[in-house]
């Protein structure tokens, strides 16, 4: 008999160790399809009227645990919707598709005792979508429809045509699985174990016959360190910026961002995780600034303007699409273009109780709805034709990251995992790092197994936290079996090649939504009618988006013991975890202990990594401790600085040399060409250019577009000394992630246009602001006795170029910098 296992390794080796043990996977069915992608219109929804029907084979999802058979009445039910969808799907339209549901008994005694609907006028496909949600055993969502219509008819009409298009959009992007009938089979697969307590069975198990391999093997997955291999790093980063022109960027933003807690402060309106306001801008406007130095280093680089077009994916939670729609309007689409950006909404999904399945209802006709997931984004990206959209703009790959996290873009990681990935004909990378212990983060794995065929299959993949437990993988250090320290963390930063994410996406199976899981960790809350707030234990369908590795399996005829992660499709890439992930993910309540995943705590990684960065050029700096030492005091010092200084590190500490930045100082630099020459800071030092990284100019089309190096400001400190009694540290008022600071006193120097500032052997002491208008220059040096200011304008022929700037040029595979001064 053959015999099915998954094997927990560390190494990756040609033999099991007896030690670890192996678990049994299980694969669902997915018999047939319900309808072909159609898109929605008006308040009809959808035309079913010649849907054509498909069986795709059965796929694997996700991993079953490891538990007792499952509760009767889920299998019941569960073999009562497969049966219904396989008929639907047989069916040639929608008539016969309606006498079909009207022969279920659920849906013949909801209707019989509900005859209100009958009398709504309903058009036949919204009547075809409430029998399909009765029949998945929804019924409690319309229940009391009488009295409403009764109470309050309007008013319940516009709810029940909000619950038909939610409908639609569920029948619509859940196609590949069934539509609403296949949701509810998927929510309750995965459930069904979830009922029965967890516990770890003999670890051989035989092999069911719905399997797509004999056995499974996890080993760490070896790539290269970019904090070790520094000369190969450099590499390949400038392969990154060379293949910036081939380059999209994608942003998964239609996550509600509960834990945040964020609000708005005017209206009271709860806003979206991409709305927070970090560091002086919002998450979303960090992200773009974070794209826009890579383009000014290509531009710095080569002399050539690169805009680099942007997919988001948005929801409607919590008025995400409108929210980030209106933030980009109102920033003039950050000097892009409209057309540089390119919008898709994602559809909400039901949220159902843990014990039962059933769809939570916070009213008649209201299911609570929350975001399916980030992985839900390859199969819209190929519904809503974003794939052809960056194909238009020339693209071949792309970068995903998200929003909460603050660091990814730091120094050369993101730009290392393109260059990689676009060099060598990746079809997806991840960019990875140590796990910290404890963590709500997945891990990246190597994955080897042996298919029905004989062949032998491997690539690199991700394993959710949520699903560890799947896995016999435990929270516990010391675990003989727990990876928290032995596998390294996924972050969700990826590089994908666009035509192989497109063919997942177009896939006509389940296949097109990777990682399907139901999360259960958190608890679903909610307000009902009546203001009164609900907790419960439940979840959604969702899906990840880093699982689409899934699909790019390399097969081989025979085990491959060594050096096989060189010839896969997949590739993964190291670097120190504060360069890699740090996140705002959650509020931080006042008694809590621990600053991870906070932004508080991300601030702190931002500050230690402009720490390492500046010490490395000679400036003294303090130590900073653990974060518990800054859990009620706050950070040790501010230091926050523009990307476009690099945003490679080795270009920065070009610009930086020498001096001291003392404890309880602020440091804030929006400028590029700069120059910190044997400056010493004690207190507040504030540089703030309005041409951070160029000027905008009106396109054909009359938009303004940011042009790089046209027109930028500029700032020289040389033997500088500041001292001032900078941030009121004391002030209760402090929100330093925010930097929403009350200052004492600050030097501030303000740039407008195109203005430089000088400051060469002077001590500026106390509270100063030194605003420089477009077209001039101020020159501070020491006079007798004071300061000697001097104000000129620019020359005419140094209006554009300035009268200084950095030339940036290659040196095998490094970056030197040249000051000219015209």
């Amino acid at each position: 008999m053959a015999h099915s296992s998954t094997i927990l390794h560390r190494p990756f080796s040609s033999s099991s160790s007896p030690s670890l043990p192996s678990f049994r996977l299980f694969s669902f069915h997915y018999k047939n399809l319900l309808f072909p992608p159609k898109p929605l219109s008006s308040l009809s929804l959808l035309s079913l009227s010649s849907s054509p029907s498909f069986s795709p084979t059965r796929v694997s999802t996700a991993p079953v645990e490891y538990a007792p058979a499952p509760d009767s009445d889920f299998q019941k039910e569960i073999r009562r919707l497969e049966i219904l969808r396989s008929r639907l799907s047989n069916s040639p339209d929608l008539n016969s598709r309606l006498c079909i549901l009207d022969t279920d008994s659920r849906v013949q005694k909801f209707f019989e005792n509900s005859r209100v609907f009958s009398l709504l006028g309903l058009e036949r496909a919204e009547l075809f979508l409430l029998k399909c949600l009765v029949a998945a055993g929804q019924e409690h969502v319309l229940e009391s429809a009488y009295g409403a219509f009764y109470g309050d008819g309007e008013s319940s009409l516009a709810e029940l045509r909000k619950l038909v298009q939610i409908l639609g959009e569920i029948e619509w992007f859940y196609d590949c699985i069934g539509g609403v009938i296949g949701y509810q089979i998927m929510v309750l697969e995965l459930l069904s174990p979830s009922k029965s307590e967890r516990q770890i069975m003999n670890w051989s198990l035989h092999l069911d016959e719905s399997m797509k391999c004999q056995f499974k093997e996890i080993h760490f997955p070896s790539g290269v360190d970019l904090s070790d291999n520094t000369e190969y790093a450099s590499q390949a980063a400038l392969w990154g910026i060379e293949g910036l022109a081939e380059l999209g960027e994608i942003y998964p933003l239609g996550g509600s961002g509960d834990r945040l807690g964020l609000v708005d402060p005017v209206t009271g309106e709860c806003l979206p995780a991409a709305m927070l306001p970090y560091c002086g801008r919002t998450l979303l406007e960090g992200l773009i600034r974070d794209l826009q130095a890579r383009e000014f280093l290509y531009y710095k680089l080569y002399g050539k303007q690169c805009i680099t077009p942007v997919a988001i994916m948005t929801s409607s939670a919590k008025n995400n699409n409108q929210c980030i729609m209106a933030l980009c309007e109102r920033l003039g689409w950050f000097g892009r273009g409209r057309l540089s950006f390119q919008f898709f909404e994602q559809p909400l999904v039901p949220a159902v109780g843990a014990e039962d399945g059933r769809w939570l209802v916070a009213k008649p006709f209201t299911p609570v709805c929350k975001p399916g997931g980030h992985g839900v984004i390859w199969k819209l990206a190929y519904d809503k034709g974003i794939f052809q959209w960056f194909y238009s703009h020339g693209r071949k790959g792309a970068t995903v990251r998200q929003v909460s996290n603050v660091v990814a873009a730091t120094d050369l990681t993101l730009l290392a995992l393109a260059g990689i990935g676009l060099r060598h004909g990746k079809k997806l990378g991840f960019a990875s790092c140590e796990r910290k212990i404890g963590a709500t983060e997945g891990i990246n794995v190597l994955i080897e197994k042996k298919n029905l065929d004989g062949q032998w299959a491997y690539g690199l993949t991700c394993i959710e936290y949520t699903e560890f437990e799947k896995f016999g993988i435990t929270y516990a250090p010391n675990s003989p079996n727990s990876l928290q320290a032995e596998f390294p963390a996924n972050t969700n930063i990826l590089y994908v090649d666009l035509a192989s994410a497109e063919k997942v996406g177009s896939n006509k199976n389940a296949t097109s939504l990777p990682g399907m899981v139901l999360n259960l960790k958190k608890p679903i809350v909610y307000v009902d009618h009546l203001g009164m707030r609900h907790s419960v234990s439940g979840g959604r369908l969702e899906c990840t988006m880093q699982n689409i590795a899934d699909n790019f399996l390399n097969t081989y005829s025979s085990r491959c013991y060594k050096d096989v992660e060189d010839a896969l499709d997949t590739f993964i890439v190291y670097n120190e975890r504060r360069k890699v992930t740090s996140s705002a993910k959650k509020k931080r309540r006042q008694a809590d202990k621990s600053l991870h995943q906070t932004p508080d705590g991300s601030l702190l990684d931002i500050i230690r990594n402009a720490s390492d960065l500046l010490s490395r050029c000679d400036i003294k700096i303090p130590k900073i401790e653990d974060n518990n030492k800054y859990i009620q005091t706050g950070p040790p010092f501010l230091i926050l600085l523009h990307p476009a200084l690099g945003p490679l590190w080795e270009v920065t500490r070009q610009k930086f040399y020498g001096g001291s930045i003392s404890d309880g100082s602020e440091l804030q630099l929006e400028v590029a060409e700069f120059l910190w020459r044997d400056v010493q800071l004690d207190g507040s030092l504030i540089v703030v250019a309005e041409n951070v990284m160029g000027s905008t100019r009106n396109h054909e089309n009359d938009e303004p577009i940011l042009h790089y190096g046209y027109r930028c400001g500029r700032c020289k400190l040389q033997n500088v000394k500041v001292l001032n009694n900078g941030i009121d540290w004391k002030s209760p008022e402090n929100i330093y992630w925010k930097h929403d600071v009350k200052r004492i006193e600050a030097l501030k120097v303000i740039l407008h246009g195109n203005a430089e500032f000088e400051a060469t052997d002077v001590v500026l002491q106390g509270n100063h602001v030194f605003e420089v208008p477009n077209g001039h220059r101020l020159r501070i040096t020491s006079g007798n006795p004071g300061l000697l200011v001097k104000l000129d304008p620019i020359k005419t022929e140094m209006m554009d170029s300035g009268s200084w700037f950095w030339k940036y040029k290659l040196d095998g595979t490094h970056i030197r910098l040249e000051m000219v001064e015209l």
